[in-house]
């Protein structure tokens, strides 16, 4: 197997099921399907009690798994469930106060940048990752152009590292390597079918040691 933290690597979206065990076990499966860097909870319109109460399950998964567990909600469950860090899907001032409240304990990334501006502005504070995309932008097959340009801009500039929303397509994740991004975001192309997430997470590792650029040193 190659090395895999010289290419861009994978980050699930966890989906929105109906049932918190299907659930569970869907993450499981994809998580042996290959390497994973983290995993993103979204709240999904959960009240903060039953959010937490998915954290405490999913969060300890990801983490066994090696993957590092990033909530995007409230962000009062990621400190109450152990997770890994927070993700963040306001702009600025929502960037600015968790990184005041979270780091450098925690990781802290997202911001909602749709254009350059916007993300400069972002990357003035110094989160650990920036987010392209949203995290249910996956309506197309590919990803969004103006993600992908605005991945491409930011990897031949900036040093943070940049995590772009992939398509409904699993081959979308050569598309985001090839901007130079560090990680590309995936969610229905993986669990659209959740019995198949494990062959997916394998097929999308297998395109990116084929096809996605080397990291130079």
């Amino acid at each position: 197997m190659s090395n895999v933290e010289d290419r861009c690597r994978l980050v699930l979206i966890v989906p929105d099921l109906d049932d918190d065990p299907v659930i569970e076990r869907t993450i499981s499966d994809a998580l042996r399907g290959g390497d994973v860097a983290s995993a993103i909870l979204p709240q999904y319109g959960l009240d903060d009690s039953a959010f937490q109460k998915r954290a405490e399950t999913l969060v300890p998964i990801i983490q066994k798994a090696g993957a590092a567990a990033l909530i995007a909600g409230e962000t009062r469950v990621a400190s109450r469930t152990g997770a890994d860090g927070v993700h963040i899907s306001g702009g600025t001032e929502d960037m600015k106060h968790a990184l005041e409240r979270f780091a450098p304990k925690m990781i802290v990334g997202g911001g909602r940048a749709k254009e350059r501006h916007a993300a400069l502005d972002i990357g003035e504070l110094r989160p650990d990752y920036i987010f392209f995309g949203r995290l249910d932008g996956d309506i197309k097959p590919e990803p969004h152009a103006k993600n992908i340009a605005l991945a491409q801009w930011w990897a031949e500039l900036i040093e943070i590292p940049c995590v772009v929303m992939g398509g409904l397509n699993l081959d979308s994740v050569v598309d985001i390597a090839e901007t130079g991004a560090e990680f590309a975001a995936l969610r229905q192309a993986v669990f659209a079918d959740p019995a198949q997430a494990a062959m997916r997470v394998s097929q999308a590792n297998a395109l990116l040691d084929e096809k996605a650029p080397r990291f130079e040193d």
